[in-house]
């Protein structure tokens, strides 16, 4: 019988089974991964890391790995305009109050970090099973029995939900989510431009939606570019030469001529809340527990902080020798973490509506209070420290960069 089986091999699955396997190496614990092997190799999007994850993952052995080819972010620049102003009024930026050598952020290309997190659990001894799922499973007094898609049973004291934001084990659960359509799909792709990017990320907030520029290795750039569905299918479905003309309008010419270097792809966009992070013998973690809009670059990061957390509380409660699978054990991750994931759901969710429209009262009203954090250091400050997560009193220690 295992320890720990997670269900889901992705960066927030994976770094889940490192982080307890290597605070507690007598355990035992494994993954299930649904997609074939190899199949994580063709991830072509890109992630922003911020500060107290790549502590975490340092403390994993594996930052400096990921780091190899990461990009710093340096700066964020804030603007509110229309798609055909001549003009984009900056009205916030962060960076310059950030410690020199310490970004508050970097951007990472996904398959780097499932490629150093994988070794990790090779190194570990933690096994990945590939092609198969989880279809039902049998919560008991002392183990929960997982019938995978395969005919096998796999029992374990404590089942981990890492399997996406359609998870199916929450649902087999019976935990209800709070759920949101936004009407909007969030276009990913990559460019390469003439001009260096100085490793500046910007968002520019349009009626559509906000358009995020994130700076990647070798003058490049990651975009997240958020439109109507409807106008995001018909732009993804569209031929480069229209794809690139209708980009460069909401790019601006700042970097140069610009060429799309990566697939397109337009992922739907909601808020999804579950009640409840944990059950007997069950914990969600990463998009099981939660997905929101992008606007913030907090999703992934989201997803750490649940590792650090439900990490830190297996591990603690197998050294006290309790039964890391039962519900009281359990409830200490799941206070340590609705709370914040609940804030920063509501908090995207108020941004994206605020943002994205075009009624002018809102918009005067919403630049006054760009214009008035960027006045206000202490404020200005407290921006910062949450956009890099910086870890406060009662903090998990991985995001501290401490070890469990």
């Amino acid at each position: 019988m295992l320890d720990m089986l997670v269900v889901g091999g992705g960066y927030v699955g994976l770094a889940a089974a490192v982080a307890v396997k290597q605070a507690a190496p007598h355990l035992q614990v494994e993954v299930v991964e649904a997609a074939p092997a190899g199949v994580w190799e063709k991830d072509e999007r890109a992630s922003a890391i911020i500060a107290a994850a790549s502590r975490m993952l340092g403390v994993l052995g594996v930052w400096d790995e990921i780091a190899a080819n990461a990009q710093p972010i340096n700066r964020m620049i804030v603007t509110d305009s229309r798609t055909s102003d001549p003009v984009r009024p900056v009205f916030l930026t962060f960076g310059d109050e950030v410690p020199e050598g310490q970004p508050f952020a970097h951007m990472v290309m996904n398959v780097d970090m499932v490629r150093a997190l994988r070794g990790a659990a090779d190194r570990l001894g933690i096994a990945i099973r590939h092609g198969v799922s989880a279809t039902s499973f049998d919560t008991g007094s002392t183990k929960t029995t997982i019938t995978l898609s395969d005919g096998s049973t796999i029992e374990t004291r404590l089942l981990v939900a890492c399997d996406g934001v359609r998870s199916k084990l929450r649902d087999l659960a019976g935990i209800r989510t709070v759920t949101w359509n936004y009407g909007q799909s969030g276009i990913v792709t990559t460019v390469a431009h003439e001009r260096p990017h100085e490793g500046v990320a910007e968002e520019h907030f349009l009626p559509s939606g906000p358009f995020a520029i994130l700076p990647l290795a070798n003058n490049r750039s990651s975009l997240v570019w958020t439109e109507r569905t409807e106008d995001a299918d018909r732009l993804v479905a569209s031929d480069d030469l229209v794809f690139e003309e209708e980009l460069q309008r909401r790019f601006g010419n700042k970097l140069g001529d610009l060429r799309v270097v990566g697939s397109k792809r337009a992922y739907p966009l909601s808020l999804t809340l579950a009640r409840a992070f944990v059950a007997p013998r069950l914990a969600l973690a990463g998009d099981a527990a939660h997905g929101i809009h992008p606007i913030s670059g907090q999703g992934l990061n989201l997803g750490f902080k649940d590792v650090a957390a439900l990490a830190e509380t297996v591990v603690e409660a197998d050294r006290l020798g309790l039964d890391i699978g039962s519900l009281n054990v359990l409830e200490r991750y799941q206070t340590w973490r609705r709370f914040d994931t609940f804030r920063m759901g509501v908090t995207t969710d108020v941004l994206n509506r605020l943002f994205s429209n075009d009624i002018t009262p809102i918009r005067v009203a919403r630049d006054f209070g760009l214009g008035l954090v960027e006045r206000m250091p202490r404020l200005k400050s407290f921006f910062i420290d949450q956009a890099a997560g910086k870890a406060g009193d009662g903090a998990p220690k991985l995001l501290a960069g401490e070890r469990i």
